[in-house]
């Protein structure tokens, strides 16, 4: 079995052991190290979880994915609806300050959009919306706008990564510029690329991030300390 037959049956175990998800519905091609995942599923969630379970299988280096989603009859819903829907969602949400927010339904497709002080108000938008029925999938363009402009402080990042026990810090690198964070270096999974990113993000002051960590294991890993 070469590598990408490998990371392809990975991939697919991974999608069995997914209580919601159906081997059936979803095909894996992978090409060194780009996934691909194709079918038709009944929820946005159910497409969004086959995608999660992808970034955790380590060899993976990027999604394609190409899942439809098509609802049985009982969840077919008008963008009105919908909308309806997420404007209670997000009022009920006390992680997210719902005044603050603009939202777009178009096909079933919601757009966010508006202005919040920190990144995990903006993921708590989109995780309050993301299970509702009749969504299609999100485009989250919700910016961060910093209430302090004191710059961040690099080492406070770096002590998080510290902590973490789902990144290897040592192989991550730092550079803050003003408010603005660029993260360089090496990781093992796509899971860990975007949990490096999540963890700066929670840094006071971040308003962007620049992830530039590059994704190798295995026998790449070993190539680079021989």
């Amino acid at each position: 079995m070469d590598a990408n037959e490998n990371l392809q049956k990975q991939v697919q175990d991974a999608l069995k052991w997914e209580p919601l998800l159906h081997a059936a519905e979803i095909g894996v091609t992978a090409i060194d190290g780009v996934v691909t995942l194709t079918g038709i599923v009944d929820s946005y969630t159910k497409k969004l979880q086959a995608e999660d379970a992808t970034k955790n299988v380590s060899g993976v280096k990027a999604i394609v994915g190409k899942i439809e989603i098509k609802f049985a009859d009982s969840g077919e819903k008008t963008d009105h609806e919908i909308a309806n829907d997420i404007l209670s969602a997000l009022k009920w949400n006390w992680q997210v300050p719902s005044n603050k927010i603009k939202t777009k339904v178009e096909n079933g497709w919601v757009t966010l959009d508006g202005e919040l002080h920190w990144n995990y108000q903006r993921e708590a938008a989109k995780k309050a919306i993301d299970n509702l029925k009749g969504v299609k999938g999100v485009s989250n363009d919700i910016k961060i706008i910093a209430e302090s402009q004191d710059e961040v402080e690099k080492a406070a990042i770096e002590k998080a990564f510290v902590r973490s026990s789902s990144i290897n810090n040592k192989k991550i690198q730092v550079k803050v510029s003003g408010n603005n964070v660029r993260l360089t270096g090496i990781v093992d999974s796509l899971f860990q690329k975007e949990e490096a990113a999540r963890i700066a993000w929670s840094a006071p002051g971040v308003i962007s991030i620049n992830n530039e960590l590059e994704i190798k294991h295995g026998d790449e890993l070993l190539g680079l300390v021989e």
